[in-house]
Order: structure tokens, then C-alpha cells, then sequence
């Protein structure tokens, strides 16, 4: 599917192209069923993909020492969830277009069929005027030698063959007409039913994404059932910390650059809130085992949809999935300098790829440890966390 919708893009750029060149409008390509169909079996996969996770996570339900497996779980079943809202909502806008194809289809077709109808009628009495001197019974009878009667024969049959040509092409438009009345009507149903599944889709999303939300805050809040699980995310962070200051630096060498960091600053907030939930260093949480030692700020004020961007040029040298911080993207900057975007619902930049200065590289959301959406962000400079509240100014306290 990323093919097609790549190529699509490639379509659209080349008739742009020839716009420019000849001053000529290209018709736009129109939804074929086959565009229709393709949807379908990707949400065949997806419901697929949904039962085995759901499965895995029935396994794990009470199992305290599998919590941040459960909650991987989770994301992805949230992943598909949302994959599956989408793959919906194309699919009713392809039915929508296929409507409106297919009703000026019909309109066409019906309109072809009443000029053949009138064509044939036509004929008909075109026939009954001539007084029978072309009817096929009267061929024989009227006939005043062998000749005249072979003549009369292929005036006949060319009368004949004309006349069945019409007849044809009458069925043939009838059968069409058929044909699309009944793909309308099977667009019109598929459509309703897809709308009625999108808003229990939708209510399964929120509800997936509230029991994330709980199991994170669980884990949080009882330091004593899950220390071992607070242990492990504390020594997953630090070590993906020693392999981003490791890979900023290798990528400043291939670069040309010394080991020096590049000049600091200049950063520009990630998202559009400046809304900050939780600041950076020693903070009172009120949660009891919850770190007081938090390595970068957490910026409220989103949902699920805001779009995150980059707070300073560079080059991504991570861009995955970590149990601590969800979907998670890391932009090197120079040397030892780094900023870090965690808890996205989705990313959209991958490793090796260079961004501008507030390009998009996700969207919010509430992956990995997080008890409800936000974006968690770091900054290192010199290979050591700094507080991003230093740099960012105008924020608004909310903690």
C-alpha cells in the first residue's frame, strides 16, 4: 500500500509537470473497485493481526512481572486500531467517489440506451412504411427472377444484420445499466455498514488507550509489585542515552566534524502547546516510586493528533519502538549534541534521514510509559542532559 500511494504522489507530480509544459488539464484518475478490494484484504490483515494480539495480551492479563511486555502489546494493538480507522475512512471516501462515478456512469448508459431504443423504433417503422418491400417474408414472394431474388436477399440481410447490430448493442446497454445499478447499490450499503463500524472502531480505540493509560500509571504507582519493572526501564534509558551520545559522535566523525559539540542553542519548541506537565531534574510527582530524577520536560496540552517537529536541524540517528519511551525519535545536532521525542503515537522520519528546523517528524500520543499523551523531551549537549526550559522559553507551568 505505501507503493501504490508513493506512485500516486509520482502520477500527481508528472501531470503537474505536463500542466506546466502543455497547458493542458489531465482528467483526474478515477477509483477503480480493484482500489476498493485492495482495502479490504489490508483490513482482513489488520483484523487478523488485531485477534493475535488480543490473544497474547489474554495470556498475560494477570501477570505483573510481564507488564511492559503487556503494554508493548498494547501499542501495537493500538497501532493496528488506528490502522484499521484509517483503512475505514479510505474506504468510504473511495465508495463515496465510486458513487458519483457510477451514477453519471448509469446517467450516460441510460442516455445511450434511450437513443438505441429510439434508433430501433425508428427502424421499425421505417420498415412498416416501406410497405414490406424489405421484409424478410416477402423477399422470396416478390422476387421476378433468380437474380431479383438475390438482390433482394443481401438488401436483406443487410437490413438484418444492421437491425440485430442494434438489438445488441440495446441488450448490451441494458445489462450494463444492471450491472451498475447494482454496484451502486452495493457501494451505498458498504458505506452505511462502514460507518456503523467506525464509531464502535472509535470507542475501542479510546477504551484501548485508557487501559494503556491505567496500566502505566499502576506501574508507577506501585513501586513495591513493580520495582523490578521500574529497574528495568530506568537501566533501558540510560543505556539508550549511552548509544545516542555513542552514535552522535561516530556520525560527527563520518562528517568531518571533531569531537567538540556544534554550537548550542537555537532550538524552537516541538510541539505548539507550552504547556509543561512535569520539568526536568528533582520534581515532587505525588506518585509514590515514581522517578524525582526526570532527564527531560513533558509537554501537555496535546492529544493523539498533534504533529511534533523538529526544534533544530540535524540528522536522525534513532527513530523506533523502546518499552520505556514508546515510539521514540532522536535528531543529532553535532558532536554530543541531541534532542529526543518520546511517547509518539506515530513517527514519520527514518534513521540517516536529514531534517530542517521544525519539520515533522511525528505525532503525539502516550506510547511506552506514559500515563496519558504528551511529549517527553530531551535535549544533550556535550553527550549531558540539559533542561530544555533553559532554551525554550514562554512556557507555561503545569506541575
Amino acid at each position: 500500500m505505501k507503493h501504490k500511494k508513493h506512485m500516486g504522489k509520482s502520477v500527481a507530480a508528472l501531470a503537474l509537470a505536463l500542466v506546466l509544459l502543455t497547458g493542458q488539464v489531465l482528467p483526474v484518475l478515477a477509483v477503480t473497485w480493484a482500489d476498493v478490494n485492495d482495502l479490504k484484504d489490508d483490513a482482513s490483515a489488520l483484523n487478523s493481526q488485531k485477534a493475535q494480539l488480543e490473544s497474547k495480551l489474554e495470556e498475560l492479563a494477570d501477570d505483573k512481572s510481564k507488564a511492559l511486555e503487556r503494554r508493548e502489546l498494547l501499542d501495537q494493538k493500538i497501532g493496528v486500531l488506528v490502522t484499521q480507522i484509517n483503512n475505514a475512512q479510505q474506504q468510504i471516501s473511495d465508495y463515496d467517489t465510486l458513487i458519483d462515478q457510477t451514477q453519471a456512469e448509469l446517467e450516460e448508459a441510460e442516455a445511450k440506451e434511450a437513443e438505441q431504443y429510439d434508433l430501433f423504433c425508428r427502424r421499425v417503422r421505417a420498415m412498416e412504411e416501406d410497405g414490406g418491400k424489405l421484409s424478410y417474408w416477402s423477399v422470396l414472394f416478390n422476387a421476378t427472377s433468380f437474380t431479383d431474388l438475390l438482390t433482394r436477399l443481401s438488401d436483406a440481410n443487410e437490413v438484418m444484420e444492421a437491425d440485430q447490430q442494434v438489438i445488441d448493442e440495446l441488450e448490451q446497454l441494458q445489462a450494463e445499466i444492471e450491472e451498475k445499478k447494482s454496484n451502486l447499490e452495493t457501494a451505498r450499503t458498504e458505506t452505511v455498514t462502514l460507518k456503523n463500524n467506525l464509531d464502535s472502531q472509535k470507542a475501542e480505540l479510546d477504551q484501548e488507550r485508557a487501559e494503556a493509560n491505567a496500566l502505566a500509571q499502576e506501574i508507577e504507582s506501585n513501586a513495591a509489585e513493580y520495582q523490578s519493572t521500574l529497574d528495568a526501564i530506568e537501566a533501558e534509558e540510560e543505556a539508550i542515552q549511552k548509544k545516542i551520545v555513542q552514535l552522535s559522535q561516530q556520525l560527527a566523525a563520518q562528517n568531518g566534524g571533531s569531537s567538540s559539540s556544534a554550537a548550542l542553542g537555537g532550538y524552537i519548541w516541538p510541539v505548539s502547546s507550552r504547556k509543561i506537565n512535569s520539568p526536568f531534574g528533582p520534581r515532587n510527582t505525588g506518585i509514590a516510586g515514581a522517578s524525582t530524577n526526570h532527564k527531560g520536560v513533558d509537554i501537555g496540552g496535546v492529544y493523539y493528533s498533534s504533529q511534533v517537529h523538529a526544534a533544530k536541524a540535524g540528522t536522525v540517528i534513532v527513530s523506533q519502538y523502546s518499552s520505556s519511551y514508546g515510539n521514540y525519535v532522536v535528531i543529532s545536532h553535532g558532536s554530543g549534541n541531541t534532542t529526543l521525542y518520546a511517547h509518539m503515537s506515530s513517527r514519520s522520519v527514518s534513521v540517516g534521514q536529514t531534517v530542517a528546523q521544525g519539520a515533522v517528524i511525528g505525532i503525539t500520543g502516550s506510547t511506552g510509559i506514559s500515563s496519558g499523551p504528551h511529549l517527553h523531551f530531551e535535549i544533550t549537549e556535550n553527550g549531558v542532559r540539559v533542561n530544555p526550559l533553559n532554551y525554550l522559553t514562554g512556557y507555561i507551568r503545569n506541575w
